[in-house]
């Protein structure tokens, strides 16, 4: 392989991390994906672009270890500063590697964790992105739906969070997380949509109708936040599975999120 060709794929990010900042997409994972980490005879779990600080693939070792005693992470940056900088981190199940979209492993993982990493590229380049990383992915069999990709963004500190969910066969669901104490509506989550639906939350685009949809279930479930934000937020919920795909149930409601089939909020033409 020539110079040229081993390259890594992608740019550098601005690698802005905190511990704990991803802990709800973490949780989501081990909760949902958990059983094809447990089920998959070597469970690598990739953390591409984890930043300027390895504290997120740290702390997703050991959120995936409490679904997957064997799971493994490989922490992936583009920038080999900071790959140098994570080395000491290192210990059984935990290593970091030089490189980007590629993925530059002799193994096609179970899981790659993408967050926050594309928000600095262009709309038109997510789906050749999402192609490439998909098609790293474990790949699906009898027993198995195969590896999982999820690319989202949240805020800096973790409190939210929306993130796709793909399969080797490509888009599955989109997720909405928040720490519920801190919502004022769930439009409020908007401003962390993913590269692939930020733009497209504009009248005449479904995740524009679905965020309406949303708020106005949240308005007529007011009564309830004398119980709590969360049993507003799970009464929401109810309203809007009444006219939109949402996958999840109560268990999930309750630590503030909710995940609706792709189809239902993929861009228009």
């Amino acid at each position: 392989m020539n110079a040229r060709a081993a390259k890594p794929v992608g740019t550098v990010t601005r690698g802005t991390t905190n511990p704990n900042r991803l802990r709800r997409m973490d949780r989501w994972i081990a909760a949902t994906h958990g059983v094809e980490l447990r089920r998959a005879a070597d469970p690598v779990a990739v953390d591409l672009g984890y930043g300027a600080a390895p504290w997120t693939a740290v702390e997703l070792l050991q959120r995936l270890r409490t679904a997957a005693p064997r799971a493994r992470v490989v922490g992936v940056e583009i920038d080999p500063a900071r790959v140098a900088a994570a080395k000491p981190y290192e210990r059984e199940g935990l290593r970091f590697r030089h490189g980007g979209f590629e993925i530059p492993l002799p193994v096609r993982p179970t899981l790659i964790r993408a967050a926050n990493v594309l928000r600095q590229y262009e709309e038109a380049e997510v789906a050749a992105v999402w192609a490439r990383l998909c098609a790293r992915l474990a790949p699906a069999d009898a027993g198995s739906r195969g590896g999982l990709l999820v690319e989202g963004t949240c805020d800096e500190i973790g409190r939210r969070h929306v993130w796709i969910a793909l399969g080797p066969e490509g888009p599955r669901t989109v997720t909405f997380a928040t720490r519920l104490g801190s919502l004022d509506r769930p439009s409020d989550l908007a401003e962390r949509l993913p590269k692939a639906l930020i733009h497209r939350n504009v009248p005449g685009e479904p995740v524009h109708a679905f965020l309406r949809d949303f708020d106005r279930a949240w308005a007529s479930a007011a009564p309830y936040a004398s119980y709590g934000a969360r049993q507003r937020w799970i009464r929401a919920v109810r309203d809007l599975a009444a006219d939109w795909p949402v996958v999840d149930g109560v268990a999930r409601w309750r630590q503030g999120e909710v995940t609706v089939r792709w189809e239902a909020l993929a861009p228009g033409a």
